[in-house]
């Protein structure tokens, strides 16, 4: 869709979906999850996105669990995109790879910073013939710096970056935030990167080689705690679920569970003290302000589960909805999947594998003018693509 088209469609509320990158072209040199997930949310987006994978594959490919051989991780981080197989230990191929970049808008890669200057993929070399190509480069510390040639998996940036230092229970091991956030949190910066670059590039402005540093988004996102370091001077440490500055703000136990709650306020902390029937710690000294709260919160926590042990999370559940207090069941994926809001957003959408298996997946959770994004192609059999990206290459050579 052009952009006439796209604004076209906006005016007069076509059911056609709005697709603002169509007429994009990206071409992926990516692995496993950080450049594939930016590239994904850019083909949600309607951009034609050209996955360059090695003969081998992309190593996600073999990730279970499998289904009837494909990977449904692979699926998860893969759809809207085509396969292209090219081996750039051969020059023919990797001079096709040379012209599939030319003849896009934008390239992202995932390799240690030098990988694509050896092979003649640099930014450098490209952007001297195309002056206006977006050139996105995620890795683990940089393309500069003392630690760039150093690689990294999420894992090990989460521990660098300090999460594993606050994930966890006070007395426990250190413990990585279940969802690998290194890994999205970069992709994340790296597609809002290259979109803002990208109307920069339409207003007549020059292209960038765009460094995604995993160690720097890990950071990035924990402005919270960089801050509190800042202001006190003390590395905040591991709470739990608990909050460093809000208090009742985390899980409490109930008869036949857990449940969350968050009383982010003082009004909604006198909510709660309705629930429970307790107004008199309204006015205990150690539960006065919210700092006071946070300050003696392991007590505070003492005190309300002798009321929630009582009943069950159901009971609190409508308790808390009533007051208005926001809350929470301690869903698995499974019931937050069956969430009656997920359900009526239509995130989980039926997804056919290129074998034929039937599965499902999580399609982009944002929404133009009420509409969703369409899943346009299943996720790709490797290499699916590749005589057609050679014919489109070999047609426009002609021209």
């Amino acid at each position: 869709m052009t952009r006439s088209a796209f604004d076209s469609a906006a005016a007069s509320g076509s059911a056609a979906p709005l697709l603002p990158l169509a007429g994009v072209r990206v071409v992926e040199f990516c692995t496993t999850a950080s450049g594939p997930f930016s590239t994904m949310l850019l083909s949600d987006m309607g951009a034609d996105v050209v996955k360059i994978e090695p003969p081998t594959g992309d190593g996600l490919r073999q990730w279970p669990p499998l289904n009837q051989g494909y990977s449904e991780n692979f699926a998860s981080l893969n759809r809207n995109k085509r396969s292209a197989v090219l081996n750039l230990k051969d020059p023919q191929d990797v001079a096709l790879a040379r012209r599939l970049i030319l003849e896009a808008d934008v390239l992202v890669e995932n390799n240690r910073p030098g990988v694509m200057d050896r092979l003649g993929l640099g930014y450098a070399a490209l952007s001297a013939e195309k002056p206006e190509l977006l050139f996105c480069s995620i890795s683990a510390y940089g393309q500069s710096g003392p630690r760039a040639s150093e690689g990294g998996f999420d894992l090990t940036i989460q521990a660098a970056a300090g999460v594993m230092s606050v994930t966890g229970e006070p007395a426990g091991a250190p413990v990585k935030c279940g969802v690998p956030l290194s890994d999205f949190a970069s992709g994340l910066y790296a597609a809002f990167s290259i979109a803002s670059m990208l109307a920069h590039v339409r207003a007549g402005g020059r292209g960038a080689h765009i460094d995604i540093p995993m160690f720097g988004c890990t950071l990035g996102i924990a402005a919270l705690q960089t801050s509190e370091y800042f202001g006190n001077g003390r590395s905040p440490g591991k709470l739990g679920s608990a909050h460093p500055r809000n208090a009742p703000y985390q899980a409490f136990q109930a008869q036949d569970g857990y449940f969350a709650i968050a009383a982010g306020n003082h009004k909604l902390w006198l909510d709660v003290l309705r629930v429970v029937q307790m107004p008199a710690l309204a006015e205990d000294p150690r539960f006065l302000s919210t700092t006071d709260r946070a300050r003696n919160q392991q007590a505070l926590k003492e005190i309300l589960e002798e009321v929630f042990t009582q009943r069950p999370v159901a009971h609190w559940i409508d308790a808390f909805n009533q007051a208005g207090v926001p809350h929470a069941r301690i869903n698995d994926y499974a019931a937050a999947l069956a969430d009656p809001q997920t359900v009526h957003m239509g995130w989980v959408q039926p997804l056919t594998l290129p074998n034929g298996q039937q599965t499902r997946t999580f399609a982009s959770p944002v929404r133009l003018n009420g509409q969703g994004f369409p899943i346009r192609r299943s996720p790709p059999e490797l290499g699916q693509h590749t005589q057609e990206i050679r014919a489109e290459c070999a047609r426009s050579e002609v021209n």
